[in-house]
């Protein structure tokens, strides 16, 4: 597996976190839209896997594909640029600036938004046949999803935006401990099986991802289901996207940093 110690890969962390902030925009736009596409295109699978077969895990256990291809692929994901990009603001590294932190996000936001989008749009018109006949089990499914997800939630009022804001926290919290764990392996199988583990819990266990959200509301609206644009805005997606810098930033990238970039004296006696 090529195992990299925390202490090398802490500082890979910083380093990506620098090359994003200089990243041109064509090239921060299209890694974005591809990540979008690709990880929509995940959604779709895993969803199509557990209407078919009846069984949600097997979908979980397999949608970690479009994830780790994305990642193989250098795409990026804005809940990966919430735990990097900062990473290189708090280390002082010459020339990031809150400016250009604040400028990654917003491109890979637009770009993995066009994404998720685009597939939305193809699979709506695959689930109805070009839109000529009602959606059929899958495309159901998700009008489903989409009306829990943010009606559910409102009907909640402030116990469902907690949980919905835990729920993205929790989520980030896996998905960047995914993009972590690949940089502990210099080798292609190393990277895939690190990958795998946190985001098969983080799908199987229902938390909130604003990119596969991106696919998910925009598809459900498409597909008829019973709740509005603003419904998906402020009952889903502000709040997740919130949610995982919060998740990503906290409990991946500011604790590896403090530890194993910025690792205090040891207390051994001299």
């Amino acid at each position: 597996m090529s195992y990299i110690e925390p202490a090398q890969f802490a500082t890979k962390m910083v380093d990506a976190g620098e090359a994003k902030v200089f990243m041109s925009t064509k090239d921060t736009l299209i890694r974005a839209y591809m990540a979008g596409a690709i990880l929509a295109l995940a959604a779709a699978f895993a969803v199509s896997i557990a209407v078919n077969t009846g069984n949600f895990l097997i979908g979980a256990l397999l949608f970690p594909v479009g994830f780790c291809t994305l990642y193989l692929l250098g795409f990026d994901l804005l809940t990966g640029v919430f735990t990097l990009v900062p990473l290189a603001l708090i280390d002082k590294r010459p020339g990031v600036t809150l400016g250009g932190m604040l400028r990654n996000w917003g491109l890979v936001f637009i770009g993995n938004f066009g994404g998720a989008f685009t597939v939305a749009i193809f699979m709506a018109i695959i689930f109805t046949t070009g839109f000529s006949h009602e959606p059929n089990a899958i495309g159901q499914k998700i009008g489903v999803i989409g009306e829990a997800r943010t009606v559910g939630y409102a009907n909640a009022g402030a116990a469902g935006m907690l949980t919905l804001f835990v729920r993205a926290v929790m989520c980030n919290w896996m998905v960047s401990t995914g993009v972590v764990a690949a940089m502990m392996s210099s080798s292609v199988s190393g990277k895939i099986m690190a990958m795998w583990m946190p985001i098969l819990v983080f799908f199987y266990l229902g938390f909130e991802h604003s990119i596969v959200n991106m696919f998910l509301f925009p598809s459900g609206l498409l597909l008829g289901g019973d709740f509005t644009v603003m419904d998906y805005i402020f009952w889903n997606e502000l709040p997740t996207v919130i949610g995982n810098l919060v998740g990503g930033l906290t409990f991946v990238g500011a604790m590896i940093y403090s530890t194993h970039y910025k690792t205090s004296p040891s207390r051994r006696p001299a």
